[in-house]
């Protein structure tokens, strides 16, 4: 009778521990807020709500930029309190847009004094979940781990246009991190035609083309073609790569084999004011991915909990497949 039960215990935690490291996982991307923390708080509200409610259910959110439109105090003040909701509830992160950075959120300077001051260092460093930062005492650079199951992930967050520094400050992370599969955030990288940007020459709203981008040197902005070269593309444990920024029809979706023969992943998804389609600066539309390590395989929908309505189309809702977990 004891072997009997230590026999089924033994099946029992063997089965669990399988499961668990099998465990599909949820990531939720909140694109481009600014208008929102402009014109439609109650909306912004209503995502980080719908995300604390689900709790249980995901793993990570992850923001994509232009938290603000003009990168003003009442912006920021709209932002900071709609993040609040997650507090102790759900990990999170994000990043700066160009709408965030300098003289009312223009990026004629990389100036963040009012991101760091409503979103600050001394609050977020202090979470279980919180990597480290370029530089102390700022948010603009910094990375976060989490696990699923026997699983380490890292999200690696990343400034709009990211300098030539930052992206070796962001190699170095990722190389003393080879267990950890990596999701590289940032604003600008992938374009509406499935290209990243920089890798045709009728792209707009390059980081270069902004007045950041006048810096040379270790400050010189980076295009999303720039940080696949330099970044994206030479390790083998990054997955994927998301990113907001680009208008058009808002939607971009590219899969890379990196130097290691790794598919990346890299994911464009915005709804604000000024995409094809868009209402109410978005609507509210998020992206919600179920990742399934044990086929392999990210569910991608778009859903609104404004409108509790999802998009349908081909390039709102997919699967993909084949990622190296």
């Amino acid at each position: 009778m004891i072997l009997r039960m230590l026999f089924l215990s033994i099946v029992c935690f063997v089965t669990i521990c399988g499961n668990t490291q099998n465990k599909p996982f949820r990531l939720v991307l909140l694109p481009d807020t600014q208008n929102y923390s402009q014109k439609y708080p109650w909306i912004f509200r209503m995502q980080t709500a719908w995300a604390a409610a689900k709790a249980d259910s995901i793993s990570f959110v992850i923001q994509l930029g232009d938290i603000t439109n003009s990168n003003a105090d009442s912006q920021w003040h709209v932002a900071a309190r709609a993040f609040e909701l997650l507090d102790g509830k759900v990990p999170y992160a994000f990043v700066t847009g160009n709408h965030d950075i300098g003289t009312k959120g223009r990026s004629d300077i990389r100036n963040t004094d009012l991101f760091n001051q409503y979103l600050p260092y001394s609050k977020y460093s202090k979470v279980p979940y919180f990597g480290g930062a370029y530089e102390k005492g700022k948010m603009d650079n910094v990375w976060y781990t989490f696990n699923t199951g026997k699983q380490k992930w890292l999200v690696l967050c990343l400034e709009f246009g990211p300098r030539n520094k930052i992206i070796e400050w962001g190699a170095s992370v990722v190389k003393n991190h080879p267990l950890h599969k990596v999701i590289i955030v940032t604003h600008a990288y992938m374009y509406s035609d499935d290209l990243r940007m920089g890798a045709a020459p009728n792209h707009k709203w390059l980081p270069e083309a902004y007045g950041l981008g006048k810096d040379t040197g270790e400050n010189a902005a980076n295009n999303g073609e720039a940080i696949w070269e330099k970044l994206a593309s030479r390790y083998q444990n990054i997955v994927f790569v998301f990113s907001g920024h680009v208008l058009n029809d808002g939607t971009g979706l590219l899969v890379s084999k990196g130097i290691h023969g790794n598919n990346v992943y890299q994911m464009l998804s915005n709804y604000q004011s000024g995409v094809e389609g868009s209402e109410m600066g978005g609507s509210g539309y998020l992206r919600i991915l179920d990742i399934d390590p044990k086929s392999k395989s990210v569910k991608v929908k778009t859903y609104s909990p404004y409108l509790d309505a999802y998009k349908t189309e081909p390039d709102q809702e997919f699967v993909l497949s084949d990622l190296a977990l």
